[in-house]
């Protein structure tokens, strides 16, 4: 049995999570995952900027952190932080935390290929609209294929104390230690379609130990404490989920059954580039107080194709608020909102999308909220986008301005006027399976 921890499940999680992890009881390995598809691009631009960037910034003086536990304990660390740049992620890391081995695995960064992937006749077109990639060719950022766990078991075979990896899939950082310590192959499609949805239940990290539950969240125990997960993995392809005792949060069934649901498409074909897992083959039973042990789970063989992750820049955006408080809150702010639109239409203004949410009446439920006439205030958020900046520019000098000439009573303009931000746009395409070739790199300064 391995012990495999998730300490973060995006950039920007909970910094003591890692720490608490390693230091409040036994792991065998900890997994942090820090991509997001629109992380990819703000890496791509921060690289471009300065060529020694492109990776999550908070690893390096995390891994400083633990590694005298790391030494210690011989916890081995497993994470995608190296972004655009794994390369650099390592060398400071390396910098910062002098001993430790680290590898990295290269070759998911495909942005300079993509010419020659056109050339070969590869439309890459978007899964979503059908669109090929020319449309969106010169305004493209960043390009990524998923990588799976055997590339990064591989990193772990090199006796590596940290393995840093680019756009790997979240459920490859749990998969790749079982891949390692129990020898699996690229057949063993059950056991593998386990260690995916032993990775997929923790890949949030908090999600499956209460935090955004659903399920009597009021009850969840110590919250402000609250542990992250920890998958205890069998040979077989079994494994229990459960976290450190003295931690606080919950697991049951309940628990888990949420985050199993988390960005499902097919229950029956949850395609990874590892294996194809069928989710409906799982079963849960408790195991006793904070445990969860899954199994019967069926797999089937992994894809031809791998998945691209690409950004492109799609214009420009910008978002305003003033907030209206009673009498008349609602009023107030549907007039602020009719004026803004008749000012921007006199200017001779236009944009791909005028968007107005109303909080504290129905931003977050629209027609479905309950009705509300009169409530004690009211947010006001109006939002722009279009391929003029100078226009996206001119709506943000429109807002500030009702605070004197528009509907009494406005107030939250403190910050100004809002900024004019680039739209980061997502476009995932396929390409064959064959044209990614990875590498494992043990990186020394």
């Amino acid at each position: 049995m391995i012990r495999i921890a998730n300490g973060q499940g995006f950039w920007g999680d909970w910094l003591e999570a890692p720490v608490r992890l390693v230091e409040q009881g036994p792991i065998d390995y900890l997994a942090l995952d820090y991509l997001a598809e629109i992380t990819m691009s703000i890496l791509q631009k921060q690289k471009q900027a300065d060529a020694s960037l492109g990776y999550a910034r908070d690893f390096p003086p995390l891994v400083a952190r633990l590694a005298g536990a790391i030494r210690e304990r011989g916890v081995k660390v497993i994470a995608n932080a190296g972004g655009v740049n794994p390369v650099a992620c390592a060398r400071e890391v390396i910098r910062l935390a002098p001993g430790l081995k680290v590898a990295v695995v290269r070759g998911d960064d495909v942005y300079p290929r993509l010419d020659e992937f056109l050339a070969k006749g590869y439309e890459m077109r978007d899964m979503d609209t059908g669109e090929p990639i020319t449309r969106i060719r010169a305004a493209i950022q960043s390009a990524n294929a998923y990588i799976g766990a055997f590339p990064l078991a591989e990193a772990l075979a090199t006796g590596a104390d940290v393995v840093v990896a680019g756009r790997s899939t979240d459920t490859a950082l749990t998969l790749a230690p079982m891949v390692h310590r129990f020898g699996w192959t690229a057949n063993d499609f059950d056991k593998l379609a386990a260690g995916t949805i032993a990775g997929h239940i923790i890949e949030c990290g908090a999600q499956s130990t209460g935090g955004n539950c659903q399920v009597d969240w009021q009850t969840i125990p110590d919250m402000a404490n609250i542990g992250y997960p920890i998958v205890e993995a069998e040979a077989d392809g079994t494994f229990v989920v459960t976290k450190h005792a003295v931690a606080g949060g919950r697991i049951n069934p309940h628990v888990i059954k949420e985050q199993l649901l988390y960005e499902l498409g097919d229950p029956m074909r949850y395609i990874t580039p590892d294996c194809v897992a069928d989710f409906t083959s799982i079963r849960l039973e408790d195991a006793g107080p904070d445990r969860v042990r899954v199994s019967g789970i069926r797999g089937g063989p992994r894809p031809p194709t791998l998945k691209l992750s690409i950004s492109y820049l799609a214009g420009w955006k910008a978002t305003g608020t003033l907030v209206y408080s009673w009498p008349q809150a609602l009023e107030k702010a549907r007039a602020a909102d009719r004026i803004v639109r008749e000012r921007l239409q006199g200017l001779g203004l236009s944009f791909d999308e005028i968007y107005t949410e109303f909080f504290g009446v129905n931003a977050c439920h629209g027609a479905a909220a309950p009705a509300n006439a009169d409530p004690p205030e009211v947010q006001v958020r109006i939002g722009v986008r279009g391929p003029d900046r100078k226009a996206v520019d001119r709506f943000t000098r429109e807002l500030i301005p009702l605070v004197l000439n528009g509907p009494p009573g406005a107030t939250g303009f403190g910050e100004g006027r809002p900024a004019v931000r680039e739209i980061v746009a997502y476009w995932s395409a396929l390409v064959p399976r064959e044209e990614i070739a990875t590498e494992v790199q043990v990186v020394t300064a």
